[in-house]
């Protein structure tokens, strides 16, 4: 599933291609990846000649705002510019975006296709047909309507998110750090492999009971999300099966992964044979030498 930095790659990739992107067409080729009320007839009609503004991410949730333009031309003065309401997107497994100039017949993989006056399309392709989008109103927000948003914890680049609060989250708890960190409420947009990669960092067993964890360890670890994170975004995310940006690259994170996905391999470090097992449902990933 992407996680943040692929979908903060992909936020970047979309606000870079669709400045003053003004939906004139749009084709749903599967009802269920429409998840807002009044499904794939009330997402076009609202849709339908608007132009997207800024392109935000909350957690692993994409949202852009929405313009209404009744005609082609986009209008300039502040003035006019008069919110429409929001278009959000959450990828899920395997959704991504394509980025069209010529008419290219669509795979048995695509979900929605929306097209500029230009004839641009901008395509959205998902194998697993998890992925979902929502119309948002202007009267309402996209936390009201979608519970996921509603409930998330603080991004990790967010003041809110440090070691006191994380310290607070997960005192006299006995989930595993690994479990506490794939939990969306406690911290938005860290998923199995950033997770990995984080305890590895900070030098944590992903078994380790959160609640035993010293001040210092916590200390560690946030930082280390951070660090890991923000090395991730400028690779472009990580690409180990379907991820790819609007321009049909691969990020380039997985390459130089610490442990994730790499059980039996040497640690980079050490040398030490990097260890598998599932844990709450999930791969994980650790060495039994570098991390205790």
């Amino acid at each position: 599933m992407p996680e943040l930095p692929e979908v903060e790659t992909v936020r970047k990739g979309l606000q870079d291609r669709l400045d003053l992107f003004r939906i004139e067409g749009i084709q749903v080729f599967r009802e269920s990846a429409i998840a807002s009320p009044g499904g794939s007839k009330e997402f076009k009609k609202n849709l339908r000649g608007t132009y997207v503004g800024n392109w935000e991410r909350r957690g692993k949730y994409l949202i852009a705002s929405l313009y209404k333009s009744e005609s082609p031309s986009i209008p300039q003065s502040s003035k006019q510019k008069k919110i429409h309401g929001w278009w959000v997107v959450h990828l899920r497994m395997t959704g991504q975006f394509q980025w069209h100039e010529q008419l290219i017949a669509p795979c048995p993989y695509t979900r929605v296709s929306f097209w500029t006056q230009k004839g641009y399309e901008l395509r959205f392709v998902d194998i697993r047909s998890f992925g979902q989008m929502w119309w948002i109103p202007a009267n309402s927000s996209p936390k009201k309507i979608i519970n996921g948003l509603r409930n998330l914890g603080p991004e990790p680049f967010s003041e809110e998110f440090n070691a006191s609060y994380l310290q607070h989250r997960i005192k006299g708890k006995k989930r595993p750090i690994k479990s506490v960190l794939l939990d969306q409420t406690v911290v938005a947009g860290i998923g199995n492999i950033y997770a990995d990669e984080s305890l590895f960092s900070a030098g944590i067993l992903p078994t380790k009971s959160s609640g035993h964890l010293s001040k210092q360890e916590i200390e560690y670890l946030c930082h280390s999300i951070v660090k890991v994170l923000k090395i991730s975004i400028g690779k472009g995310g990580t690409t180990f099966s379907d991820f790819r940006d609007l321009e049909g690259i691969n990020g380039k994170y997985g390459g130089q992964a610490w442990v994730y996905r790499r059980g039996d391999k040497p640690c980079r470090k050490c040398g030490t044979k990097i260890q598998r097992e599932k844990l709450s449902g999930r791969s994980t990933h650790w060495c039994p030498t570098c991390q205790n």
